[in-house]
């Protein structure tokens, strides 16, 4: 690991000032951290954003007055997962903060940071291999270890979005506001990871000295579920995740949005399967046909052929569980 400054701010103003040109902010640190240790970033100063203030933007989980929750960027997953009013209203948000990593990971890992974390491809985690995504001219994936790659991309990068958190919260239509160049902005899920989508190089939206305030999520819909398979019980990253949310009335399924990760560099979601679902029943086989028309083109590689049928059973099972 290289040199570093490491600065504290108080203010909005202030963290912008003290970034630098060649600076990152800090909540939890476990993803940049990591890179640093292994020279895939050496910022010239660390800006820790952990006191900022006032507290209630940053570090509060609350329910509005507009049917909505509200999350700060600096609260921790560990939080978000043992929240009351999460686990009541959100349970498919307490579910997927559940299965993130270790309990060591997920009482320091921050909601911002679970967003923006980097590709965990090894051919861009290793510091000695210049892959397409840092800067290189070729995917070693493509032709070489893709156990764990996409089966959707809109560029050669083939490394899936990895969050669990961005799942759920793009079936649940959340939004995150940050601000940029000091003003407010709002972005979609979809529109965080669009740019990783068709720039290669690129791990979401954001650009430098952009900073996440919080994720608001609108309370419609009133049932949620995700689940994921790993290859390991615990503290591992998903082979493939799904998150549904919706509302289901005398059996039948209203506003309905379904997201698949780890297997596109966004949320993977598709209209079509929305519309087909939208005042039908929730079984077997509608949840099945929706399965199809999510993976409908999937364009599996030499290894990971598997998450076609794996992806198909989390879908049925995620949907089915919105029965309950």
């Amino acid at each position: 690991m290289n040199s570093f400054q490491y600065v504290t701010a108080h203010t909005l103003d202030e963290a912008a000032s003290l970034l630098g040109k060649n600076g990152r902010y800090l909540a939890g640190g476990i993803d940049l951290l990591g890179e640093m240790k292994d020279y895939i970033v050496s910022p010239d100063v660390l800006v820790n954003v952990k006191e900022m203030s006032p507290q209630s933007e940053f570090k509060a989980i609350r329910l509005t007055n507009k049917d909505a929750c509200l999350i700060g960027a600096s609260v921790t997953v560990a939080e978000i997962a043992a929240h009351d009013d999460v686990k009541r209203v959100l349970p498919g948000l307490a579910e997927a903060a559940g299965e993130v990593g270790s309990p060591q990971i997920r009482n320091v890992a921050s909601l911002a940071g679970n967003l923006l974390q980097h590709s965990r491809c090894w051919y861009y985690r290793q510091p000695d291999i210049a892959c397409l995504k840092r800067g290189g001219s070729t995917c070693y994936a493509q032709e070489g270890e893709n156990k764990y790659s996409a089966l959707f991309s809109g560029c050669a990068c083939i490394s899936p979005v990895v969050s669990n958190l961005s799942v759920i919260l793009a079936a649940l239509g959340a939004t995150v506001q940050l601000r940029r160049k000091g003003d407010l902005h709002e972005l979609t899920i979809p529109e965080l990871y669009q740019e990783a989508w068709r720039n290669p190089s690129a791990h979401h939206s954001l650009q430098p000295g952009d900073l996440v305030l919080h994720v608001t999520i609108p309370l419609k819909r009133t049932r949620s579920a995700y689940r994921q398979q790993s290859e390991k019980a615990e503290f591992d990253w998903a082979m493939v995740s799904c998150a549904a949310a919706g509302n289901v009335a005398a059996g039948k399924v209203t506003d309905v949005r379904i997201a698949l990760g780890a297997i596109a560099p966004v949320p993977h979601m598709v209209e079509e399967a929305h519309h087909f679902l939208e005042g039908k029943p929730l079984n077997d086989a509608t949840a099945s046909q929706a399965a199809d028309l999510l993976l409908k083109g999937a364009k599996p590689l030499a290894q990971n052929g598997y998450k076609v049928p794996l992806a198909h059973t989390l879908i049925r099972r995620t949907l089915l569980a919105l029965n309950a």
